[in-house]
């Protein structure tokens, strides 16, 4: 098979009533990485990841899963990957036991290649075991849906918004786990999520869909250096009684009496901004300059650009 986990060619979706949720995707996933997918709500992510689940029947377009084509293989595609939703979609009346065991039944895993117990512990339920699901907390819950989605041995682990509402405590000891599926076991992740930092810290790399295409695919790091924002934070010896400010450099104050200058690199230099400090006959006690993050990138690249 190729280096990809997963590769998507012209990727397209219709529903009922013309609603194009996918307008020709081209993507592809490489092996062992941890692969942010983002986008505004209605963006396209949650059909996406239905179809890479066998959940939506695309209109038309070519998946490939783990080197298994969907269509030709739908079995072996569908194996390679385990889906962690977004819902609590759990049956009340099971033990955390219980449903991993049906589980991995439904996916044809023999007993004794079944590793409920490690899973249980993999996300801390072992002490929960014999619990109906009905009496879980939402933390708790979240981490039953992670243990199902890996019953099967899948090659890929999809995460769709998986610490939406979560406390702390549970968002850390998930991430700890994901990365070392990923470090110990080789497994591809896959992360939707609407926590910027998140996929700042943890994804190699990210597309960003917007409006059924992808607007950007690149790593972390490139999306981060194309963005031309760049905001240069001083500190004045006084406060002056007006902020400096120029077409294209826009000012605002911050707490501490500090004043933050936004421009954009490719029409304005540090020194334009530093030069209309001077005229402006601001004293500078300290100069720091901040960097854009993935906020930054992910605004720049879906504010502006309406639907087709």
């Amino acid at each position: 098979m190729s280096d990809d986990a997963i590769r998507i060619e012209g990727l397209r979706k219709t529903y009922a009533g013309g609603k194009q949720a996918l307008k020709g995707i081209d993507l592809n996933v490489p092996q062992g990485s941890i692969f942010g997918l983002l986008g505004p709500n209605g963006a396209g992510k949650s059909t996406l990841i239905n179809i890479l689940a066998g959940l939506v029947v695309k209109t038309a377009g070519k998946v490939s899963i783990w080197g298994w084509d969907q269509d030709r293989n739908p079995r072996q595609s569908r194996a390679s990957i385990g889906v962690m939703p977004q819902e609590l979609n759990l049956d009340p009346f099971f033990t955390p036991r219980g449903a991993l065991e049906v589980q991995a039944g439904l996916y044809g895993v023999p007993k004794r290649d079944r590793r409920t117990e490690e899973i249980l512990e993999l996300v801390g339920l072992e002490d929960k075991a014999e619990a109906y699901a009905r009496t879980l907390s939402g933390g708790m819950r979240r981490r039953l849906l992670l243990g199902k989605a890996l019953v099967h041995h899948p090659h890929i682990l999809v995460l769709d918004e998986p610490t939406a509402g979560v406390d702390i405590e549970l968002r850390q000891m998930l991430w700890r786990n994901v990365r070392r599926l990923n470090r110990e076991r080789g497994m591809t992740i896959i992360l939707t999520t609407h926590y910027l930092e998140e996929a700042e810290e943890m994804c190699d790399e990210i597309a960003i869909i917007n409006h059924g295409e992808v607007a950007a695919r690149d790593s972390t790091a490139n999306l981060l250096g194309n963005i031309d924002a760049k905001t240069l934070v001083i500190t004045p010896e006084t406060m002056p009684d007006t902020l400096p400010e120029a077409p294209g450099i826009k000012a605002e104050k911050r707490d501490g009496g500090l004043i933050a200058l936004s421009y954009r690199a490719r029409e304005t230099t540090a020194e334009d901004v530093l030069g209309l400090v001077r005229a402006h006959g601001i004293s500078l006690r300290d100069v720091r300059t901040e960097q854009a993050d993935l906020e930054d990138v992910f605004l720049e690249l879906t504010r502006s650009r309406p639907a087709a």
